[in-house]
């Protein structure tokens, strides 16, 4: 009995695994575990959007234009959320818009967070010269509001959703590369990179497997939050006629179909408008969960 009593013991007094403190730190965010439920519907409507989506987002139907939906005067369940000024139906192109925009995120923030680590690690290893090269230009791109720079960029490259998702990385590339650099610099200092050096380690060992594991948490964070930048950048795009064109289901280019139409058809516009705030929404709430999971300064 005694031995069973101390094993029981120890196995109480052993610290829990690091993914279940984060889980429960996590959890205990209600804002944060609304957004990461709202993220997942998301997701699985992008992947099964082809299923789910009643009509095609591109085909027209002449005989129920500007149809209101279906709990107003004049609509019906065939368009819940009614149509568009050409007879397309918005449920099915919000629906497909949901996989462009995840696309656009996912692209955007995959491009922009390796181009931004690899950055900040020369930045952050070599400094001189090097460091002085790069975060000059990091702040020469951070001093330009960053809309205009990728309408710059776009109308360089001309319009379209992949002009508009590389113009969008590289807006968003300084935030990655300054926030890489400063953790860098920060682990530098400490003993166990002291100690991989002694033991021989080069650079690119110390640079990709000793360093930057330590210095994901704020990147994680920061590309979570990149998300919700890289589809309301991409849609303001879109909403100026830079980003994706006619007839893709984009929800800025939704909107910039709809301006005309915002008194008299107010379906055309409100929801596109509410799929995008959603969806900011929810990477945000999610964003600063992660945050406050990962940083254990914010941990209560």
């Amino acid at each position: 009995m005694a031995a069973i009593d101390t094993t029981q013991s120890a196995d109480a007094s052993a610290p829990e695994s690091p993914f279940r403190v984060f889980v429960h730190h996590f959890a205990q965010n209600r804002g944060a575990l609304a957004g990461f439920f709202v993220i997942v519907a998301l997701v699985l409507i992008a992947i099964f959007a082809d299923w789910i989506a009643p009509h095609s987002p591109i085909v027209q139907f002449r005989d129920n234009v500007l149809q209101p939906p279906f709990w107003a005067e004049g609509g019906s369940m065939r368009f819940p959320l009614g149509t568009d000024d050409i007879g397309r139906d918005i449920l099915s192109r919000l629906i497909h818009g949901a996989r462009l925009s995840l696309a656009i995120g996912t692209f955007v923030v995959t491009l922009s967070l390796a181009a931004g680590i690899l950055l900040g690690l020369l930045a952050g290893f070599f400094r001189g010269w090097v460091d002085i090269a790069v975060m000059r230009l990091m702040d020469i791109m951070l001093a330009l509001p960053s809309l205009l720079l990728a309408v710059v960029i776009v109308a360089i490259l001309g319009p379209g959703l992949a002009n508009a998702m590389a113009a969008v990385a590289i807006v968003v590339l300084p935030h990655y590369a300054r926030l890489t650099r400063a953790a860098v610099i920060s682990e530098l200092t400490k003993d166990y990179v002291v100690a991989s050096r002694v033991s021989g380690a080069g650079v690119l060992r110390l640079m990709f497997v000793t360093v930057l594991p330590n210095c994901m948490a704020p990147l994680i964070v920061q590309a979570t939050l990149g998300f919700s930048t890289a589809i309301l950048d991409a849609a303001a795009l879109g909403f100026l006629g830079l980003g994706a064109q006619p007839p893709t289901p984009e929800w800025g280019t939704m909107l910039a179909s709809a301006r005309e139409f915002v008194q008299r058809a107010w379906w055309v516009v409100t929801f596109p408008g509410l799929a995008i705030l959603i969806t900011v929404l929810a990477f945000n709430l999610m964003g600063d969960g992660l945050r406050d999971a990962l940083d254990p300064k914010l941990k209560r």
